[in-house]
């Protein structure tokens, strides 16, 4: 069973929905015993960083969070839930994120052309042998909503990149920890295969 994190995010239902399509079983949640006892967890989100760790540790979910990663539960972080994971965004100067992961979230700086949000469809130039992309071709198409990127410090995390204005690191994974920030539950049958991997791990 994977467990959704429900910390009043939004767009935790296109997960349930996406997850329910593949004939996984999921629920949706804040209770600590039923994320511990989970064979898989996931972090959707859509919103600021600021408020999404304010409403994570009104709820002591980050407290969770760091106990099922830390014991290998594998662990799916999507679009904000991705930048919860680390250190810091600028989008909220000043707030501790949760720091799993080592690196920044950034602005998507601004270029003559470029809109932001990045809404869209975007390639991604798959690297460094991601679980997430087996039985992808070399640039799949994923769909992205965000005006803030991730950063990594360790670059042998990055599994995957999309190239808008700047080069962000689309998709990470370290251990039993996953994240992108593309939502693979709206990315049609690149997403599909995507939440596949993962259930499949």
């Amino acid at each position: 069973m994977i467990a959704i994190i429900d910390y009043d995010a939004g767009n935790l239902k296109s997960v349930e929905k996406a997850l329910a399509h593949i004939g996984e079983e999921s629920v949706i949640t804040g209770d600590f015993q039923t994320i511990r006892s989970a064979d898989k967890v996931i972090l959707p989100g859509v919103g600021s960083f600021g408020d999404a760790m304010a409403m994570l540790k009104r709820k002591e979910l980050d407290k969770v969070i760091r106990e099922v990663t830390e014991k290998g539960t594998p662990f799916l972080g999507i679009c904000l839930g991705l930048q919860l994971l680390f250190e810091s965004s600028e989008e909220s100067p000043g707030v501790e994120g949760l720091g799993i992961l080592p690196g920044k979230i950034l602005r998507i700086p601004d270029r003559e052309g470029l809109k932001i949000p990045h809404i869209g469809w975007n390639s991604l130039d798959l690297v460094n042998d991601g679980r997430l992309f087996r039985g992808l071709g070399p640039e799949p198409y994923v769909y992205f909503v965000h005006s803030y990127y991730l950063h990594a410090e360790e670059p042998e995390i990055v599994k995957a990149s999309a190239s808008y204005g700047v080069q962000i690191h689309a998709s990470v994974e370290k251990g039993n920890i996953f994240a992108c920030q593309f939502h693979p539950e709206k990315s049609g049958t690149t997403g599909i295969q995507i939440l596949k991997n993962f259930c499949a791990l």
